[in-house]
């Protein structure tokens, strides 16, 4: 018997094999799994070591080399989606934005806030950023 979320997932990715965890399985692992928080369900997944789409990995905050990456990534789920798709990263992004702020982690904030107020210019941004602070 499955007693745990961390038991049920990996049963669930036995079972259905995901070459990739998009948004779709994700929703239907909250469904499955519930009750449990998006944040938890992302560990979960990050722990599983499976290839997951950028929506459904997050905004990953450990350093700002893995924040860029994954702002990145999200950029290019953002300028591919349609309206609510857009809205659902920027979701993901201002509550990452959220939990940086919590955290004190202004520089993270920084980053945060400059993807959300333009997009595209992002990746010319993060450039300048890292070559002002090498320098």
């Amino acid at each position: 018997m499955l007693s745990t979320k961390r038991a049920k997932l990996a049963n669930w990715i036995e079972r259905q094999q995901p070459s990739v965890i998009g948004l779709e399985e994700f929703e239907r692992l909250r469904e499955e799994l519930g009750p449990i928080s998006e944040s938890y369900l992302r560990k979960l997944l990050r722990d599983s070591k499976r290839p997951l789409a950028p929506i459904v990995e997050g905004v990953r905050q450990s350093n700002t080399g893995e924040l860029e990456l994954s702002l990145l990534a999200l950029l290019g789920e953002y300028e591919s989606g349609d309206d609510a798709y857009k809205m659902a990263v920027r979701g993901l992004v201002i509550t990452a934005k959220d939990h940086a702020k919590w955290r004190g982690k202004e520089e993270n904030v920084l980053w945060l806030t400059m993807w959300l107020e333009n997009p595209p210019l992002f990746p010319a941004w993060a450039r300048l950023r890292r070559a002002s602070a090498g320098g």
